[in-house]
């Protein structure tokens, strides 16, 4: 392997792929231990504020405690925190993560299908690359989960999203066709013929065509030039009109928000996630009311276009006292490269309560919003985003206060199992950080 590796020129997308995956061979460990991390500054992800001095119990893979007073069980590991802080693993409520390596480089971006006759059927778990660089710079920030989302192509609608986790292994779909995405709004309207009028009629349209297709497979004809949906995106979009799959739909503005909300009252069974909702606070008690979950950018207080003229800083804030789910999410571009930003956002709401006349959130409430609110609004608060008995044994210890933007992970387990801490960019700084003479130059050494 060796003398092959020395073969490929490096910094090419072969050298870089190879590189990674000697890498993930060499530091996955082969099963999680019981570890249980002592002496923490803990948070639990549920909305609660930090500990002193708590204690976190991970066993075959997955948290048995969580709190203060918690006793050590025998033949654990111990490691501790020497009152570090210690989070559950953070979540990206809505990415396009192992999508695209390079977004501008078509054959590395698999994020949207311009040339397919399907749309509702796409499935994007196949296409999510573990391999990735974003995927170990993201992991290295603190993100152990992630929402990832199909863009729309042909349509409006874009296909089945998936919720993966980040570990060091080439198995990195935790639910794949975790729901379906359908694009509102402006894109939404230029997609379905140049109108809202147009768009939403569509949208109904094509949700009546799926339900009939659900009725009665047997008769739905998908070749009909009545039909909006062959009858692949009719069977794929089957299980939203019967409430077994969530549909996640973007939408900025307040109006369409209600619009999609009115969908209910022909299709009561949709189990609805609205992304984006930059103006989500001036409907937020029709939300609430609903219980609609909601994934948005953060903050976002400029109207960046017609359907964001109402944006406010304290659009997260407003939603959350309403009592609307609200998560973040990376919905305001980077969506595949930058989810270590989610921290930041959180951050961002905590500011917020020091600036008059703003409504910001508290620690706990922001941390929420980006561990356990994303994992509820996929339908797995259960088993993801929170320290709590029975969660998925994600956890990350800190050198700091995780929601400052100089602070960083020290150590940090999936599913029980620790994770390493570098990525390609870690290991570019290591090696030009003191450059030495050599026989060649560093480019060239393996």
């Amino acid at each position: 392997m060796s003398r092959i590796a020395h073969k490929i020129p490096f910094g090419s997308s072969l050298s870089r792929t190879l590189a990674c995956a000697l890498a993930i061979a060499a530091a996955t460990p082969a099963l999680a231990q019981s570890v249980a991390i002592t002496g923490a500054k803990l948070a639990i992800g549920d909305g609660s504020e930090p500990i002193d001095n708590g204690t976190v119990v991970i066993t075959g893979g997955k948290v048995v405690a969580a709190g203060a007073g918690i006793a050590v069980p025998a033949g654990a590991k111990t490691v501790d925190a020497g009152g570090k802080w210690v989070t559950p693993g953070i979540v990206s409520g809505f990415s396009r993560l192992g999508l695209a390596e390079v977004p501008a480089v078509r054959q590395t971006n698999d994020t949207r299908a311009t040339k397919t006759i399907f749309s509702a059927a796409i499935d994007v778990a196949p296409a999510i690359n573990p391999l990735a660089n974003p995927v170990a710079i993201s992991r290295t920030a603190g993100i152990t989960r992630a929402v990832v989302v199909p863009a729309a192509g042909t349509g409006i609608f874009a296909g089945q999203g998936a919720f993966v986790d980040l570990g060091a292994d080439l198995n990195p779909v935790t639910k794949a066709r975790a729901f379906q995405y359908v694009e509102m709004g402006e894109e939404g309207a230029d997609d379905a013929g140049g109108s809202r009028a147009a768009m939403i009629l569509t949208f109904r349209t094509m949700l009546a065509q799926a339900q009939d297709y659900a009725k009665a497979p047997a008769s739905y004809d998908g070749n009909s030039k009545d039909a909006l949906l062959n009858s692949v995106d009719a069977k794929a979009l089957g299980p939203v009109v019967t409430g077994a799959m969530p549909l996640m739909v973007h939408a900025e503005s307040g109006r369409d928000i209600l619009a999609v909300l009115s969908l209910r009252q022909e299709f009561p069974a949709l189990k609805l996630i609205i992304a984006g909702a930059t103006e989500g606070w001036m409907v937020a008690s029709q939300l609430a009311a609903a219980k609609v979950p909601v994934i948005t950018a953060g903050l976002e207080d400029l109207p960046s276009s017609f359907e964001k003229l109402a944006a406010t800083q304290s659009n997260v804030g407003r939603m959350v006292k309403a009592g609307v789910v609200v998560s973040m999410g990376m919905l305001t571009g980077d969506d595949a490269l930058q989810l270590r930003a989610a921290t930041q956002q959180a951050g961002n709401m905590v500011a917020l309560t020091k600036v008059p006349g703003a409504t910001g959130l508290s620690w706990g409430q922001a941390l929420r919003t980006i561990t356990s609110a994303p994992a509820e609004a996929m339908g797995m608060g259960d088993r993801f985003g929170a320290l709590k008995a029975g969660a998925a044994g994600d956890v990350v210890m800190w050198d700091g206060d995780p929601l400052e933007m100089t602070s960083a992970p020290v150590a940090m387990w999936i599913d029980g199992v620790q994770q390493p801490l570098e990525n390609r960019q870690t290991k570019l700084r290591d090696r030009y950080a003191t450059p030495g003479e050599g026989a060649l130059p560093k480019a060239y050494e393996w």
